[in-house]
């Protein structure tokens, strides 16, 4: 992990006894770097355990706002704020889409968090959003894998070599512990290459294998964990070829013309997801309902509903679990007040 940088920025700042959250300084900036220095994948999905069941009720989180700045770029405004005691906090991630960024070597997508106390309204930090998003995404994967992967499941498959994935293979790492193997498959079989030979280089990591493969169906027929985060606009995992047991991790689709698992994929699994907004974003579910493969209703239900007991999450060894993922304000504002409730506040 990256050292926090000694700028003075990223020191802790005096603060009042009686109320920590109440910030007396300037607000605080938390780099990339820092970022990594604080967060841990156990850590997080812990945090998310813990509190997404007390305090997901209390957080409002309107429709995010999209604007197009040009043709080809966009700004997206995510707003969230608590009202509870415990979370005294409000947010707002501010994401930039600029994908002609390409010819110039640099990323399509910028992002930015900025903090608030809830009860002063007073700024208290603004940090990294794109570092941000890739823990949390990973840690809701994890989360979700510590509940419905079998406890006994010893092979991951990472379908995707892009920014998230070696996020999301430590998230599934960290909270199944039992894998004891790793394959990663992408179109661009030099990029998998290189994440296994980086993984391997990772001490914390002993004792696991990594590998790259370039035969994505047999690839998916060894996994207990199949993780995809992708762009994919048709389907790569196919139903038959998930093993008995298997748990689906889909990350990558958040458009109907998205699409990282066929319709038999659904079929023959129970069916999660982080949130409602996956009804009606994620291409997967959109399309299969459109085509009647399945109904709304067989949707099990969310995260926060397995979280606090009233839905069942695996029921038997042999079933395969699917969880999808669109993300939330509600997961940012928790990744990032356990950011700054761990080294600021």
């Amino acid at each position: 992990m990256a050292s926090t940088p000694s700028s003075t920025n990223d020191e802790k700042p005096n603060t009042i006894e009686t109320n920590p959250i109440i910030n007396t300084t300037n607000p605080i900036f938390i780099s990339a770097d820092s970022l990594h220095s604080i967060l841990s994948y156990q850590t997080l999905i812990q945090h998310f355990h813990s509190s997404l069941p007390k305090v997901s009720s209390t957080i409002q989180t309107p429709i995010r706002q999209n604007y197009t700045v040009s043709p080809s770029s966009s700004l997206l405004l995510m707003p969230s704020w608590s009202s509870s005691p415990s979370l005294p906090y409000m947010g707002v991630k501010l994401v930039t889409h600029f994908p002609q960024n390409s010819t110039l070597n640099l990323p399509g997508i910028h992002a930015s968090y900025v903090l608030f106390s809830s009860t002063t309204g007073q700024t208290l930090a603004s940090m990294d959003g794109t570092v941000l998003t890739l823990y949390r995404t990973a840690c809701v994967s994890g989360l979700a894998s510590k509940i419905l992967a079998r406890n006994d499941s010893k092979v991951l498959v990472m379908i995707g070599a892009g920014a998230l994935a070696p996020h999301l293979i430590r998230a599934h790492l960290a909270a199944r512990p039992s894998l004891e193997k790793v394959v990663i498959w992408n179109r661009n079989m030099e990029k998998a290459r290189i994440l296994a030979e980086n993984l391997r280089g990772c001490v914390e990591y002993n004792g696991v294998c990594f590998e790259s493969s370039e035969k994505l169906e047999e690839t998916i027929e060894m996994g207990d964990i199949v993780s995809c985060a992708t762009n994919s606009e048709v389907p790569l995992v196919r139903g038959e070829r998930l093993k008995t047991g298997a748990h689906l991790d889909l990350v990558g689709s958040f458009n109907h013309n998205m699409r990282e698992c066929d319709d038999e994929s659904l079929r023959r699994g129970r069916v999660f997801v982080d949130n409602e907004v996956a009804l009606i974003e994620a291409g997967e579910l959109v399309g299969a309902f459109e085509r009647g493969m399945i109904k709304k209703e067989d949707i099990v239900g969310n995260l926060v509903e397995l979280l606090n007991g009233k839905i069942m999450g695996r029921s038997e060894s042999k079933e395969i679990t699917v969880f999808k993922s669109v993300g939330s304000a509600v997961v940012d504002l928790l990744a990032a007040q356990l950011v700054y409730e761990s080294r600021y506040a």
